[in-house]
């Protein structure tokens, strides 16, 4: 089992956890829908990144439906 070799002074353990808080995020607005995302990152709400479309977001979301609507038909 691990021991420390010498006692760490309550200033000095402060200071070196002083780097240890968290730290808020910096979000931006998507360009296309308007919700906030992380910077550089597609939107995982519309698919768009920097204008373009990425992923077939919207797609998706209808063959789900349709799939849904499938099941509970049979």
């Amino acid at each position: 089992m691990a021991v420390p070799r010498h006692h760490m002074a309550k200033g000095k353990q402060l200071r070196r956890r002083s780097h240890l808080a968290l730290k808020a995020r910096n979000l931006s607005k998507c360009s296309h829908c308007g919700k906030m995302i992380m910077p550089h990152a597609v939107c995982k709400f519309c698919g768009f990144y920097k204008g373009k479309e990425v992923l077939p977001i919207l797609a998706r979301e209808l063959k789900k439906r349709e799939k849904r609507m499938q099941a509970g038909v049979q």
